[in-house]
């Protein structure tokens, strides 16, 4: 009965693992010192020389419970018993999180995840982790992506070099501590995992026993749903995608286009468009408000919106996300010395300048001390040789800039001249002739928000 145990266990991580592609990859276990992590890294430990990975461990120093060095200490004893390199990393933790303590540690732990040099972090979710989160979504009045819950493995970063990946999500509680048992291992215990004030433990203490005693197979059932639930997220992203087509550009949605969808079809592509913004998704009713304004509001009218991290704005019938909460200084400035790229304050993101020959702004005439600042007003260009030259604020509009935008933008000067805008172009002046070594600014904006 024991090996039974361990070799269940051991079939199942070993085959998540295989069809995840990680062999000959660096894998980093989660390690937190409760049984459930426990039982990963000694079951991994035992799968990686047959599948020729790179094994460590990684323990999330949150610094909340008094016995948080207890459990580092701990985690430190058993990864040398196992003879896998063992990382503590400690973080701090935003006590006055907007979501609670819970989230803000998640949030700390998901930052170190996303920091690692690895192919795959593994973490120790199981069924019944799966079949509480599926009811605690539904608590919350999640839609189906909420209701998916914890997908086997996703990516950490932008790339897709860096995975996420559950093995134990197919096993039940009881299956690892029979694990842990029949290997005779040890573990820690966070005392917060009997706290009734947190949803999770009152769910885990008081509901799901009662459901089980009903319905013996909840969490098997439970996990079912989530994954059928997965199945139609997917969908829905394939249909807002397929929308996006004809209504998206980079950083906004064409109302006329988005006027044209079923609102069922309309309210999708918005919430496709928010989650390609990276922004966490806002109520159902939250929602439904921007996209009545965006859509009934009358002409010319101006519509903002708050969606949590950000701003809906509809701009010449176009809606944008906007950042909320983030000043910068109006007297920044940061000198251009020849360099490729320059990084600006805060989210304004970076000018990149890209070699040229007879186009962009011209090497020769940029002699004098050359910024990029904000704009302060007054400020004036002549785009046509021989032109007057004209307000910025004039070419501004005629850009169609949206209107919280024109203050953000990063103005290249060469001493008092203005000689680039994005949106806008180089001064007819600094334009680079044909045979001449120019270069092509570019500013590049590390998000919308």
């Amino acid at each position: 009965m024991a090996n039974a145990s361990i070799d269940i266990v051991t079939r199942t991580v070993r085959g998540v693992l295989e069809k995840v592609g990680a062999s000959g990859k660096r894998i980093v276990v989660g390690l937190s010192g409760g049984v459930d992590s426990v039982v990963l890294l000694q079951c991994v430990a035992r799968i990686a020389p047959a599948l020729d990975c790179e094994l460590s461990a990684l323990h999330v120093h949150h610094g909340l419970s008094p016995n948080a060095d207890a459990w580092s200490q701990f985690c430190e004893h058993l990864c040398a018993e196992l003879r896998v390199p063992c990382n503590v990393v400690r973080v701090r933790v935003e006590r006055r999180h907007a979501l609670g303590l819970e989230a803000a540690a998640r949030e700390a732990r998901y930052r170190v995840y996303e920091a690692q040099q690895a192919a795959l972090v593994a973490l120790a979710h199981h069924q019944d982790d799966q079949a509480e989160t599926v009811l605690l979504q539904l608590l919350r009045g999640a839609g189906v992506r909420g209701l998916s819950a914890m997908p086997l493995v996703r990516s950490l970063d932008r790339t897709g070099q860096l995975r996420l990946v559950r093995p134990l999500l197919d096993l039940t509680r009881a299956q690892l501590l029979d694990y842990a048992r029949a290997a005779r291992l040890a573990w820690v215990e966070d005392e917060s995992n009997a706290d009734p004030a947190m949803d999770r433990n009152f769910l885990r203490a008081h509901i799901m026993p009662m459901i089980v005693q009903r319905f013996p197979a909840a969490s098997a059932t439970l996990q079912r749903g989530a994954e059928n639930a997965a199945d139609a997220a997917r969908l829905l992203d394939e249909l807002g995608q397929l929308d996006a087509h004809s209504a998206v550009d980079e950083n906004s949605i064409d109302v006329s286009v988005l006027a044209t969808l079923s609102r069922d079809r309309a309210r999708n592509l918005m919430r496709w468009f928010i989650e390609q913004q990276g922004l966490a998704l806002p109520s159902r009713d939250r929602l439904e408000e921007a996209l009545r304004q965006a859509l009934d509001a009358r002409r010319g009218a101006r519509v903002e919106v708050a969606l949590g991290a950000a701003l809906l704005r509809r701009h010449r019938g176009r809606i944008y996300l906007e950042a909320v909460g983030q000043e910068i200084a109006a007297d920044w400035e940061r000198a251009w010395r020849g360099e490729a790229c320059v990084e600006l304050p805060g989210a304004l993101g970076k000018v990149q300048f890209e070699p040229a020959v007879g186009a962009g702004l011209s090497l020769q005439r940029m002699r004098e001390p050359t910024v990029i600042r904000a704009r302060s007003g007054g400020e004036r260009m002549r785009l046509a040789l021989g032109g007057r030259s004209r307000t910025l604020k004039n070419l501004l509009q005629e850009a169609g800039v949206p209107h919280w935008q024109r203050d953000r933008l990063p103005l290249l000067f060469c001493a008092n001249d203005l000689v680039w805008v994005p949106e806008i172009g180089v001064d007819s002046r600094y334009v680079a002739q044909s045979g001449e070594p120019g270069v092509l600014p570019q500013w590049i904006v590390s998000n919308n928000y």
